[in-house]
């Protein structure tokens, strides 16, 4: 197996190629690195220029995860031991800037990118799956936005696709963290084709035996899924957000954000799945929360690069007053479990404090 952080290859098919992009860290769950980002950023501009190149398949190494994250232990390095004056962008700000520049492009490619959601998806990992045309998810699919309990908040384009989800699920995921299966995610609209994970080289072998001169390229690629999701129908999951849609969307209605969390912590429903992600929020950052709920209120209306450009002034913000680092401490570095958030509780923050992250 080759020791890069992502492999490439290209499989010739009739009418062209088809690019692969495999992330490869699976001891680290695929976890996004900067040098990650500087690969895949240049060989997808190059492939999106190419007219030969018909289509991207991008997946990941190993069983556990596509990807589960940042590598937020580097990030934590950078924000407690930050380079010199003079010495330009510190490592955080160049991949904040470069990481939403490589999602924006995989959103705006122009070509089938299909992504193989196999395994633990969360954070960055979804910000490179959710811009894909055609996700994939599988039976053991598992994804999360679970930012606010590490001080940061949902980001990578969370603002624009988490607004798009049915009633306030976005509102509630991004609060909560809740992990969600494969059913959630096309329910949510975070996947297209629910298939099993057995039938990947099966799916591959159709992509490559297929005549990609008899129709387009997207065509031909939602012709293979299609095909192999019929036959893994009765592996698919039930969705919990689905039915849970109703009870979410009474809990998330209050009047302020505190209010919300309120009720979300006094949610009494007799089901694990629910009390599980209502518990997570007695760890989470109050800054964090509160980032979240200004930010999905700002991005509603946005553009995707709009909010790209207001998240990435946020992230910034972030890696400069502590509570990001503070938060991955606990969770990483002294692994106590005990973050010490700047503010304990939401009606304890000072609402400049909040306001300097905008700024």
């Amino acid at each position: 197996m080759s020791n890069e952080a992502i492999v490439f290859e290209e499989w010739p098919v009739a009418g062209g190629r088809i690019g692969v992009a495999r992330l490869n860290a699976p001891k680290a769950l695929n976890a996004l690195s900067l040098d990650m980002i500087r690969k895949l950023t240049p060989q997808l501009t190059e492939w999106q220029r190419d007219d030969e190149l018909l289509a991207v398949w991008l997946e990941a190494e190993g069983d556990k995860a596509f990807c589960a994250g940042g590598d937020i232990v580097a990030l934590y390095r950078d924000m407690v031991e930050p380079p010199p004056a003079g010495q330009g962008a510190g490592l955080g700000e160049a991949f904040f800037t470069e990481e939403y520049e490589l999602d924006l492009l995989i959103h705006q490619f122009g070509k089938p990118i299909v992504c193989w959601g196999h395994g633990i998806i969360m954070g960055g990992g979804i910000g490179i799956m959710a811009g894909a045309s055609h996700r994939v998810v599988t039976e053991r699919s598992m994804l999360a936005m679970p930012e606010v309990n590490i001080g940061l908040y949902p980001d990578v384009g969370a603002g624009w696709f988490l607004n798009r989800m049915p009633g306030r699920t976005g509102l509630f995921l991004g609060l909560t963290g809740a992990r969600i299966n494969a059913a959630d995610a096309l329910f949510l609209g975070l996947a297209d084709r629910f298939v099993s994970h057995e039938l990947k080289a099966e799916v591959v072998n159709q992509l490559k035996a297929a005549d990609w001169q008899e129709a387009d390229a997207s065509t031909v690629v939602n012709r293979v899924l299609r095909h192999c999701e019929a036959a893994s129908s009765e592996l698919m999951p039930k969705s919990p957000v689905r039915a849970h849609l109703d009870v979410i969307n009474r809990l998330t209605d209050g009047d302020s954000l505190a209010q919300i969390v309120e009720q979300l912590k006094r949610c009494d429903e007799d089901d694990e799945w629910l009390r599980k992600a209502v518990r997570a929020l007695d760890g989470a950052s109050p800054t964090s929360q509160a980032i979240f709920w200004r930010h999905l209120k700002l991005a509603r209306h946005m553009s995707l690069s709009e909010v790209f450009s207001l998240e990435l002034g946020l992230s910034l913000q972030c890696l400069k007053k502590g509570e990001f680092a503070e938060g991955v401490r606990a969770l990483l570095i002294d692994k106590d479990q005990q973050p010490r958030w700047r503010y304990p509780a939401l009606n304890d923050i000072d609402p400049d404090w909040i306001d300097d992250f905008f700024r």
